[in-house]
């Protein structure tokens, strides 16, 4: 609660002069001292009874009128130290505005509103009197749950003023004044709406029949307009204005409102205190701006670097072949090869039923090789039988023998070199079909390079009667039919020849055309860095009227010191002048009413040399304004250029 917004009430008190911004102390410590007046006129407040306390002097008076901080007399700093509020002895109270909106002016004598609350209802009073002891419970202000049964005036008294003091800590309550003359006038000053209904003579018996639901209405009434405050200024709206809760990043009015508010409460206080160099507040408003600009510069940063590596990958995306043209390429280089993989796969097809019938054969040749051998064994064992039945001599079996083992060794070497023929017969196959596999792989990459290069029929002129393509037939006995297609010496090597020549030409021109594209990009890379360089100059110029409005501002504070200390000296001048006047009678009167329009000369010189400051600070403002929207157009412009390059 220490840290609750006062809230102001705005009036249309003219003759408030006396009242200031500055604490009791810094008050009392100016009272003796000439000071100087506000720049924006008297604060404006509202007439209330005058308290016995008379103020102690003339002080400084406020910079600003309390009525135009702004449209919301709620939003005021929440951490706003304690100067620039108004002390409680002043001779004029100010009243509380709390409202929750703008100001409105109370219920005249004869406008009487009628409360539409069931206050005389019992079921509705026990409700008031359990919220209202359930709120104060919370707080530091606790009561005892039978207080609210039997109240008495003293403590109606001392809730009702816990309760103001919780709306508005600044209100004045006296506590040596009666409570009647202190009720309605709070109450007014809160915007109760139904104070004309209320009898200050009910203040004497708060508990008695007739008065304790109305009075017991206001106290719940203030109850619900603590809690609605309470639910406000923990709520972080960003009307509240508070500083502390401006985000890093911020584009809401609110926000640059609550940094606006708080660097006039500093200035006003520095101001006060008789400076007039805000370096302070100033560098806090800058580190705070500057901190989120930096946010927004290195967004702005990453921002470009994305442009740049997007228009990169444009520029690249351009530059090259559209992706459909690719993928049609290798959609016909894939097709290619599955006709390819069909061709390859036929004829292995053809292998395999070659090698499968071939298979069948030898089972066949092998079957009749044993039915053979079987036979012989017949003939043999018949034979065996013959010899056996035959008388012959040894000799003649000898010679027998000799020429079965001979035949049989012929038999044997046969045998070896039919096998030795067939192990051949196999080496020479693999040999045939790894050379004829190698022959299909080079075959398919010759292919796949025709594919690649653009080289399938049919061709532009002048190759349009030239074919590439060769297929190989592996299952030809010639050797000079294994390939079909054009010659390769005459036709095909030739061709490929001048196809060459012509891409390296066409590459050439490439180069040429990258080479021109390069020099065109550095001659806009020279006009930016040329832009650049303007943009920095220009910004020198905005330093140098920054430097110029500074000197102005100076030479104005300087004319201003003069003129005040010519204002004291003719101060000074009147006072001898009515002294003097005293003893010497009317002659000096003439004197001092010219002393008089001298003083009154130089204050109308003093308020035209500050209004010629603001303006020229004005027009400084509104020049570096009108720099930077010329230099944001440029930019624009600029990557409107670059992106249509």
């Amino acid at each position: 609660m220490d840290h609750r917004r006062s809230t102001l009430q705005p009036s249309s008190d003219l003759n408030a002069n006396t009242r200031s911004g500055l604490p009791i102390s810094a008050t009392t410590k100016k009272a003796n001292s000439t000071l100087r007046m506000s720049l924006a006129g008297s604060a404006l407040r509202a007439p209330y009874p005058t308290p016995s306390s008379v103020p102690s002097s003339n002080p400084r008076h406020s910079v600003l009128r309390s009525q135009n901080i702004n449209p919301n007399s709620l939003l005021q700093s929440t951490t706003k130290p304690n100067f620039a509020r108004t002390p409680l002895n002043n001779s004029t109270r100010r009243g509380s505005i709390w409202s929750g909106g703008a100001a409105i002016p109370p219920p005249t004598g004869s406008q009487t509103l009628k409360d539409p609350r069931p206050l005389r209802e019992k079921p509705f009073q026990a409700q008031m009197k359990h919220d209202i002891y359930t709120y104060l419970k919370g707080t530091d202000r606790e009561i005892a749950h039978s207080t609210l049964g039997n109240i008495q005036g003293k403590e109606y008294r001392a809730i009702f003023e816990f309760l103001v003091k919780t709306l508005d800590p600044c209100h004045p309550l006296n506590a040596n004044l009666k409570f009647e003359d202190e009720f309605v006038p709070a109450l007014r000053a809160l915007r109760y709406p139904f104070v004309n209904a209320i009898d200050n003579k009910w203040l004497a018996a708060p508990a008695s029949m007739h008065s304790w639901p109305t009075l017991l209405g206001v106290l719940h009434w203030l109850v619900e307009a603590c809690k609605a405050l309470d639910l406000y200024e923990t709520s972080g709206d960003p009307t509240l204005e508070d500083p502390s809760q401006v985000p890093e990043e911020f584009e809401d009015s609110w926000d640059h409102q609550a940094l606006a508010f708080k660097y006039f409460d500093d200035s006003y206080g520095v101001w006060l205190d008789m400076v007039d160099d805000f370096a302070e507040p100033n560098q806090f408003l800058e580190d705070r701006y500057d901190r989120k600009n930096e946010r927004a510069q290195i967004d702005l940063e990453d921002k470009t670097r994305q442009l740049e590596q997007v228009t990169v990958e444009l520029n690249k995306l351009k530059s090259t072949a559209p992706p459909i043209t690719e993928l049609q390429g290798e959609n016909g280089l894939l097709k290619g090869d599955s006709e390819k993989f069909q061709k390859i796969l036929h004829q292995y097809d053809l292998r395999k039923k070659k090698l499968t019938d071939q298979i069948i054969s030898e089972k066949a040749d092998l079957i009749n090789r044993g039915d053979q051998l079987e036979q012989l064994r017949v003939d043999q064992d018949k034979l065996a039988e013959i010899v056996k039945a035959q008388n012959l001599t040894p000799e003649e079996v000898i010679k027998m023998n000799s020429d079965h083992e001979s035949l049989s060794h012929n038999l044997r070497d046969l045998k070896q070199k039919i096998a030795e023929t067939h192990r051949n017969l196999m080496t020479l196959e693999v040999n045939v079909a790894n050379r004829a596999a190698a022959a299909e792989e080079a075959l398919d990459n010759y292919t796949n390079l025709l594919s690649s290069l653009g080289l399938f029929p049919p061709l532009s002129p002048p190759l349009q009667d030239v074919d590439f393509t060769l297929e190989l037939n592996t299952a030809q006995s010639n050797p000079q039919l294994l390939l079909t297609g054009a010659d390769i010496r005459r036709v095909i090597k030739p061709n490929l020849s001048a196809v060459a020549e012509s891409k390296r030409s066409e590459r050439a021109t490439v180069e040429s055309e990258r080479i021109k594209f390069d020099n065109e990009l550095d001659q806009l890379t020279l006009e930016c860095e040329n832009i650049d360089e303007e943009i920095a100059e220009v910004e020198k110029k905005v330093v140098g009227l920054n430097d110029q409005a500074d000197d102005l501002r100076d030479v104005a504070q300087q004319e201003a010191l003069v003129a005040n200390s010519e204002a004291d000296r003719l101060e000074r001048d009147v006072a001898h002048a009515r002294t003097a006047a005293l003893a010497n009678g009317m002659g000096v009167k003439s004197r001092l009413q010219a002393l008089q329009f001298d003083y009154r000369e130089q204050i109308e010189k003093v308020s035209r040399l500050k209004e010629e400051t603001v303006r020229g600070m004005i027009k400084n403002t509104h020049d570096i304004a009108k720099f930077k929207e010329e230099v944001s157009r440029h930019l624009t412009a600029l990557r409107d250029f670059a992106e249509d390059e």
